[in-house]
């Protein structure tokens, strides 16, 4: 029996389902979830001291790899200048200023703990600058784990909703509009229906949570429209996607300007930080500075700022960025060419999708391909050749500066591997 084995049966009795985030149970995939002692570059370290190539990156903020040398002496620099303070702080004004001098929609920007907690606070600004209650999320967008946003479309657009957890408030899943991605025809209809009721409408320009599915750049200025013509605000959420697939995030990339933005991951070069920003008349909202209150006790908490503005150091010419394209284009080529494969990628995050199909795939409808293998079985035979993607057929797979063309070229041929043995 391996340690994990132990470490899990251990874990079961103290901790719901033996974990503290539902994924990293490998409820998905079956079997015992491999515990983690560290990472250096690429790889990630299990307990019985094993070196696994990995592909999920703490689920995206490692985009550097693990262990980078600058970001851990900013860490640890800050740890011995003293690791919470509970005051104002150099620190985040200093990562403060560095986003909004280069990201022009960014005026302003407010650090938290997490993206929840950035999506939350950021829904709450626009209630209350618009006076309107309604917020118009999509089908296949992921934003958090608070109550408005756990919830999916049901048997009609935009009127009936299912929510996507026991517990939630009904009163306030009533607040919540859903639509489908990617389709132009309901978008227009849920506006002419609710248009003067809709407070934001909040969308990942990238959605990675139920695969990745790239939206089109004609529908995300369709829906800024939408939003400038109904007074509604435009609320991109780039948890995922910002300082990942560009510095500017897939707004820049896209050329649109949300009015206001909800950042995290990368942004705290792996600890725990969310960020909300925007425009300055909306964040202006904010408390001290206006009515909508929010507060944090460690939020910009002094070892996550230092981390984040090592990090962003490192991302702010763009060569890190040429890096990963180069290398996912080469990854999204090797891997394409394994039968029964459908490979989704935008810079370095990429999702094997175990069907065969036509890329690329923008909304749940389009998943329609009976898969070509179980994920599960093929999951195991990866991580028993010593390769760690995120242990969901839905979870998407990130690369970061550590990675190679070799690391790259070992995941197809093992890939090619497990999906071809029975």
């Amino acid at each position: 029996m391996s340690t994990s084995d132990d470490l899990f049966a251990r874990a079961k009795r103290v901790s719901p389902g033996g974990v503290h985030s539902p994924v990293r149970a490998f409820k998905g995939v079956g079997g015992t979830p491999r515990f983690m002692t560290g990472g250096n570059g690429a790889y990630i370290r299990d307990v019985d001291g094993r070196e696994i190539l990995d592909f999920c990156m703490a689920f995206g903020p490692l985009i550097l790899g693990h262990g980078n040398r600058a970001v851990r002496d900013a860490a640890v620099g800050a740890i011995d200048r003293g690791w919470s303070l509970g005051t104002a702080e150099p620190y985040s004004l200093q990562l403060a200023e560095y986003i909004t001098a280069r990201i022009p929609w960014v005026q302003s920007v407010r650090f938290v703990n997490s993206g929840t907690e950035a999506v939350m606070s950021a829904l709450r600004v626009a209630r209350g600058a618009t006076g309107r209650d309604l917020i118009l999320k999509f089908d296949g967008c992921y934003h958090g784990h608070a109550d408005a946003m756990l919830i999916r479309s049901g048997s009609g657009l935009a009127e009936a909703t299912e929510p996507d957890s026991a517990g939630l408030n009904k009163a306030t899943l009533g607040g919540t509009l859903v639509a489908p991605l990617n389709d132009e025809a309901a978008l227009e209809a849920v506006f002419a229906r609710h248009g003067g009721e809709i407070a934001a409408a909040i969308i990942e320009p990238l959605p990675a949570n139920y695969g990745l599915l790239p939206q089109r750049l004609e529908y995300l200025k369709h829906l800024a429209a939408l939003c400038r013509k109904h007074g509604a605000l435009l609320i991109l959420d780039e948890v995922i996607s910002g300082f990942r697939v560009g510095f500017q995030g897939c707004a820049g990339l896209f050329g649109i300007e949300p009015d206001l933005v909800t950042y995290g991951k990368v942004i705290g070069g792996g600890f725990p930080v969310g960020a909300y920003g925007g425009k300055r008349e909306y964040m202006e909202m904010v408390a001290p500075a206006g009515p909508v209150y929010q507060a944090g006790t460690l939020s910009a908490n002094p070892v996550a700022m230092a981390a984040g503005m090592a990090t962003l150091e490192q991302l702010a010419d763009g060569k890190v960025y040429a890096q990963l394209e180069s290398l996912g284009a080469e990854l999204e080529m090797k891997l394409g060419a394994i039968p029964g494969l459908t490979v989704q990628r935008l810079g370095s995050v990429f999702w094997p999708y175990l069907a065969a199909g036509v890329a690329p795939l923008r909304s749940l409808g389009d998943m329609k391909s009976k898969p070509a293998a179980p994920f599960g079985p093929v999951f195991h035979k990866l991580l028993d050749a010593g390769i760690y993607l995120a242990p969901s057929a839905f979870e998407v797979g990130f690369l970061s500066a550590a990675h190679t063309s070799a690391h790259v070229g070992l995941l197809a041929g093992q890939m090619r591997r497990a999906m071809a043995s029975p």
